[in-house]
């Protein structure tokens, strides 16, 4: 056999030892090589492992506070505090309001540049009565508001004869201080919801004796409270005059005289 022969019987052992891989029991018992461990990656021991370097440390940096954060802060609590104010404004504005007197027909119980406040609570739950000193939109100027006291409530029948003021034929007691007129008017019959106003300085008073009757829905409020000056502090007392109006042509009732009251609202004339 020649070389080239030789060489063509092995080389299809060769091609099978490639295909089966060396690694196979059955090639190395044919082919009479010693049986090779299997080959597997080494692992170190775990004491042997590598150390892995560690993270170098940073120091933290401290961040410097802004200087608007503090404008911030003060800008919103002043803004929650005008709000606050305003709400609680308004809230005690929708049922007091303050005045201050302008002029003298209320003299002598108000006086010009005297402060009071002035409940509108009091005729959203109530009526106006007799006696009451009223603040209401002035029905000669709608931009001017006036201070006057009630006298004729709706459907009574006022007169007034030398001064001297009658409801429903009765004679109205004069238990409060007031500068008494002289002029005479009526009789005239208040309507529904209407009023009839006098001032307390009869004679120098533009009122219901000269423009008419006051509609209810003119009314401000009752005045409440005199403020300032400090002597004129106090609150203002309606005077009773008992039940005048109970029975047209009868006397009068006498009542026990109350004091005046001492305060008034913005502006009178």
């Amino acid at each position: 056999m020649d070389l080239n022969d030789d060489m063509q019987a092995a080389a299809p052992e060769r091609v099978a030892a490639e295909a089966v891989g060396l690694d196979n029991p059955s090639f190395a018992s044919a082919s009479g090589l010693p049986d090779m461990p299997a080959l597997t990656d080494p692992v170190a021991p775990p004491d042997m492992a590598p150390a892995m370097p560690s993270e170098p440390s940073v120091p933290a940096i401290p961040v410097p506070a802004s200087p608007w954060s503090g404008a911030r802060i003060f800008i919103r609590e002043t803004v929650e505090t005008i709000a606050l104010t305003l709400i609680i404004f308004l809230v005690i504005r929708a049922g007091v309001q303050n005045f201050r007197i302008e002029g003298q027909s209320m003299e002598p119980n108000f006086h010009d540049g005297q402060y009071l406040l002035v409940s509108k609570i009091d005729y959203m739950i109530g009526k106006p009565q007799r006696g009451d000193v009223v603040v209401f939109i002035a029905p000669t100027n709608q931009e001017k508001d006036f201070i006057k006291r009630v006298i004729g409530l709706p459907g009574e029948t006022v007169e007034i004869r030398d001064g001297r003021i009658t409801i429903n034929g009765r004679e109205l007691p004069q238990n409060y201080t007031v500068n008494t007129g002289t002029y005479s008017y009526g009789p005239v019959k208040v309507g529904d919801e209407e009023l009839f106003v006098l001032g307390d300085n009869r004679n120098y008073s533009s009122d219901s004796h000269s423009w008419g009757m006051l509609p209810q829905k003119d009314l401000i409020g009752k005045a409440w409270v005199s403020y300032w000056p400090p002597p004129q502090w106090g609150i203002i007392q309606t005077p009773s005059f008992g039940d005048v109006a109970a029975s047209p042509g009868a006397p009068a009732r006498q009542t026990t005289p109350l004091p005046g009251p001492t305060i008034a609202a913005y502006p009178t004339n």
